[in-house]
């Protein structure tokens, strides 16, 4: 018979089943710490999805995917009440969208797509992805989903987007939210002076330029890890040669919502950051006056953000949609 230690003796069992237990928990802390440090230094990317899946459940959103004309929409839907579809912005995708969604989606039915060829929707080579052909696609893609009548929600260019699908087809837009939009008559922007000096800012290859972007992007530019934004380098660089040729196009096309403005009859919502350095806030005032069949007009601007709202400020944001959808 072997020989029985005096710990194993005088030691209560609860407390060497304790220590085992610690034990374990140490080495699992240790494994999780060594998979995480590698992940973060060799696959960042997947943590960054992980990320945002996170995001989406907290949110109660799904993400789907479906096959629309010449595009392979993803996108997210979830929770329960009246149906917002919300779209984002220039060089963007549906993930922007997460902070507010989570505060919307226990109150509405939300549909957040990535617009064709950006985020995890296809593209298609040398393909039309100005205002005109992304509001047909638009069009396909309500249809497809067979969404009842919707509040329509734009940031950026897919503000501009939005207007534009809106005044096509005004029967199925029960209320159009507009922030820090594009497309709209205003005072020079550092976007525009930097356009102007041949700069296009969308463009980086360096976490130096990407710095430069959410200089512009931010009123307080969020912390993200290194290595973080080392994906957003690579991506950029991967999609080089189509985020110029679609800048171009949408820049040839300034004016892309101030011409439509007349045509929109449904209640109207402009929401703008106090300090957009891309879009600036003076494009409110030619939103207010160029609305002259609106059934109704509301404007909002917050302080303390940039050209991205529903990230700086998401509590505010969804605050000021959920007013505007509710009374209308």
């Amino acid at each position: 018979m072997s020989p029985t230690s005096p710990t194993d003796t005088t030691t209560p069992l609860w407390k060497r089943m304790l220590r085992r237990r610690l034990k374990f928990l140490a080495w699992l802390v240790a494994l999780l710490a060594i998979v995480l440090g590698g992940s973060y230094l060799f696959a960042p990317q997947w943590l960054m999805r992980a990320g945002h899946l996170r995001e989406a459940m907290a949110a109660k959103l799904e993400t789907h995917s479906v096959q629309v004309g010449d595009t392979r929409w993803s996108y997210y839907e979830g929770g329960e009440g009246p149906t917002i579809v919300l779209l984002h912005g220039f060089a963007g995708d549906k993930d922007v969208w997460l902070p507010v969604a989570a505060l919307l989606s226990a109150h509405f039915h939300l549909v957040i797509p990535d617009l064709p060829g950006w985020g995890e929707s296809s593209r298609v080579a040398q393909g039309n992805y100005d205002v005109d052909a992304q509001a047909a696609r638009l069009d396909a893609f309500v249809q497809a989903l067979r969404l009842p009548r919707f509040m329509l929600a734009g940031h950026g260019t897919g503000a501009a987007i939005a207007a534009a699908y809106a005044a096509d087809q005004p029967q199925r837009v029960a209320g159009l939210a507009l922030l820090d939009a594009y497309g709209l008559k205003a005072g020079e922007s550092d976007l525009t002076r930097l356009v102007r000096a041949g700069n296009n800012p969308y463009l980086f290859g360096d976490r130096a330029g990407y710095a430069q972007l959410a200089a512009l992007e931010f009123a307080q530019p969020p912390d993200r890890p290194g290595r973080f934004v080392d994906v957003l380098v690579e991506r950029n660089r991967r999609d080089r040669d189509f985020i110029q040729r679609t800048f171009q196009a949408w820049h040839a096309q300034p004016l892309a919502l101030q011409q439509r403005l007349g045509r929109l009859t449904m209640p109207v919502l402009g929401l703008w950051c106090h300090d957009d350095r891309i879009t600036d806030i003076s494009a409110l005032d030619s939103l207010r006056n160029g609305l002259t069949a609106a059934s109704a007009i509301s404007t909002s601007t917050i302080n303390g953000c940039g050209h991205l709202p529903m990230l700086e400020k998401p509590e505010t944001t969804a605050q000021i949609l959920t007013g505007f959808a509710l009374s209308h």
